[in-house]
């Protein structure tokens, strides 16, 4: 379970509004399903993700703050909804609107999927000026 160090490219991957790319983790945030979108807008293959921790495609971009917020959140058993930075196998990145969500079982949290869309360009820009003010602040 490692975070994927590398080079970073600074060019947007884009992918069509109707797609979804889906993943589903377990109670660690270790990758137990990645849906074909998910591969192709990452770089990976399947085989790549699965068995690999959910940051393997954070971006360093991604303020600390936001994944302290989804794990608290989804700890206590709630949904978590909100903008994501991720970052390509080949350092690129794809900007996401995700919403994650715990999967119960018997009344009991067993795993977590994710199910992000291509948000509209003005939520990227907005998010891209509020990540700049908590770095600014040095609150990222």
């Amino acid at each position: 379970m490692r975070e994927q160090k590398g080079h970073l490219v600074d060019q947007e991957v884009d992918f069509a509004a109707d797609e979804q790319l889906v993943s589903t983790t377990d109670l660690r945030g270790v990758i137990t399903y990645a849906n074909d979108n998910f591969c192709r807008v990452a770089g990976y293959s399947r085989a790549e993700l699965v068995g690999q921790h959910h940051n393997m495609v954070r971006h360093p971009d991604m303020p600390k703050a936001a994944f302290a917020d989804l794990w608290g959140k989804l700890k206590q058993g709630q949904p978590w909804r909100g903008m994501v930075k991720n970052r390509c196998q080949d350092g690129r990145y794809y900007w996401v609107y995700a919403s994650v969500n715990p999967n119960f079982r018997n009344g009991r949290v067993v795993a977590y999927t994710s199910i992000r869309r291509k948000p509209a360009r003005s939520k990227i820009n907005d998010t891209i000026a509020h990540i700049a003010a908590l770095k600014c602040c040095g609150e990222a």
